[in-house]
């Protein structure tokens, strides 16, 4: 019997690791295995070698799951030869040359435009870049509507921020045109629009799920349908 497919799950922007917490809970009970490393958000490009250094460093094939900006990083990354299949969580799919700002200026979602608050921080070299996180009284309207009042206030204390640069990345690969994969997505979503969601999956040729009145934290509030759509992609490449 080959090996089970070793799960990486890889988060997006505004959200750190924590977001997988149910998800990686109801894979271990399947007995899936599970990796959720921090994803820098630096940068597309950086985002992906450092995703795909670790799928590489993994015994056996990969299922690299992707929420949010997490999905173009997958894309970039899963091009890596032991990377079976991709699923994406209410996630950007952008094909390759494309960037984050092009594919969200198709799709305008109901925030977060108006909901950034914008910093700067020291880049190697000397100078300074520019990073985003949501305004903290925006986050759960925003990001999490159907997360209970506490989660959602602790989330937007919590949220690491992303390179504005990683918008105007363009992808150097699109690893779905070659690798099977899976979409979800989030009816409810107001950080990337539902109609960028279902763009990006239709071009992928994903199988897809949706799941009505979701929020972007998805992940969070319906941890069983995510996990059971990873699984339904895990089995398939088993």
């Amino acid at each position: 019997m080959p090996p089970t497919p070793t799960v990486v799950l890889v988060h997006g922007a505004f959200a750190d690791t924590a977001i997988w917490f149910g998800v990686v809970a109801e894979l271990h009970s399947h007995g899936i295995p599970v990796v959720a490393p921090p994803n820098p958000l630096r940068g597309l490009a950086a985002d992906a070698a450092r995703i795909a250094s670790v799928a590489a460093q993994i015994d056996g094939p990969v299922v690299l799951v992707g929420h949010a900006y997490g999905g173009a990083v997958i894309t970039v990354a899963g091009t890596a030869d032991n990377v079976v299949a991709l699923v994406y969580v209410a996630a950007h799919v952008p094909e390759e040359g494309e960037s984050l700002a092009e594919l969200q200026g198709r799709f305008p979602a109901a925030g977060p435009a108006g909901g950034l608050r914008r910093w700067s921080y020291p880049v190697p070299g000397g100078g300074e870049g520019v990073e985003v996180t949501l305004h903290v009284e925006a986050f759960a309207a925003v990001f999490a509507t159907d997360v209970s009042a506490p989660v959602a206030e602790v989330l937007a204390s919590c949220q690491p921020p992303l390179a504005l640069a990683a918008a105007e990345e363009k992808a150097t690969a699109a690893a779905w045109r070659t690798k099977p994969s899976w979409a979800l997505v989030a009816g409810a979503d107001r950080v990337i629009a539902p109609d960028a969601e279902r763009f990006g999956a239709a071009r992928a040729g994903s199988t897809v799920v949706e799941i009505d009145g979701a929020s972007h934290a998805v992940t969070l509030s319906q941890p069983t349908a995510v996990a059971r759509l990873i699984r339904d992609a895990v089995h398939a490449v088993s």
